[in-house]
């Protein structure tokens, strides 16, 4: 007997390993192959596109948060995936009236760490799972920054940053960091008044949720003259998980 309790404090049961997964949160689908579970996920989000055989190899069943309930249901898998924030509230709570739902809430580095070892324990995959973790761990250990003031923005029109509930905010203190949003909560919107009385050093613009590029780092710069700007991968600062296991090369190139 396999018996969990996801981040909701909702206990599961399972006499066996699933071998039948629907994963509704990329970075999750990600993990799950890393534990070697490619042939139990069944379906997974259009959003998960790490790695690309999950495209072929899974049912798409919608996005993160247009989730065909009954597509999934008729695929009837033992367990299902789903995040707290990524996906619809409406849609995870009529799955959880027939299905068996694992809902993750991670705000942090430390909680995606316990999520991996939970994963392990569900997959009979403990090793896999000690290994991915110490992985992540020896990055972690380097010095990557050296404290500078960061300003990580996910979106524009308005402008939104991260505050110190989020996964972001800590990965970035993680990597030698010091978010000037620090105070705030959740992903704060901000004028550019605001923005101006900030004077970070460094500022991220990120691929994901706004797709920030080359264009864009102009219109940045004439609000903060003196700051270093870049442009930065979502999924590198955002998806926890194993995702962090491929990122040492990546962030050595940002410093």
């Amino acid at each position: 007997m396999i018996e969990v309790k996801d981040d909701l404090d909702r206990a599961l049961s399972f006499q066996n390993p699933p071998q039948k997964i629907v994963s509704l949160v990329p970075s999750l689908s990600e993990l799950i192959v890393d534990l070697g579970g490619l042939e139990k996920l069944v379906a997974v989000t259009k959003f998960c596109v790490h790695p690309l055989e999950l495209r072929t190899k899974c049912k798409i069943i919608g996005g993160t948060k247009t989730v065909n309930s009954e597509k999934v249901k008729s695929l009837n898998p033992d367990l299902i995936i789903a995040n707290k924030e990524e996906n619809n509230k409406s849609q995870i709570e009529n799955l959880c009236l027939t299905e068996k739902v694992y809902i993750t809430d991670i705000q942090n580095v430390n909680q995606s760490l316990e999520t991996i070892q939970k994963f392990g324990v569900l997959l009979n995959e403990s090793k896999k799972a000690d290994s991915i973790s110490n992985c992540i761990k020896k990055t972690l250990s380097q010095t990557f920054f050296n404290n500078e003031k960061v300003l990580y923005l996910i979106w524009k029109n308005p402008w939104m940053s991260i505050g110190a509930d989020t996964y972001i905010h800590d990965l970035l203190e993680q990597l030698g960091l010091k978010s000037v949003t620090g105070n705030l909560f959740r992903y704060p919107e901000l004028s550019e008044k605001k923005l101006s009385a900030l004077d970070p050093e460094i500022i991220m613009l990120s691929s994901e949720p706004f797709p920030f590029s080359e264009k864009h780092i102009q219109g940045v710069k004439s609000l903060f003259t003196n700051s270093k700007i870049i442009l930065v991968d979502g999924e590198a600062f955002s998806w926890y998980g194993s995702r962090l296991m491929h990122l040492e090369q990546y962030f050595n190139q940002l410093k």
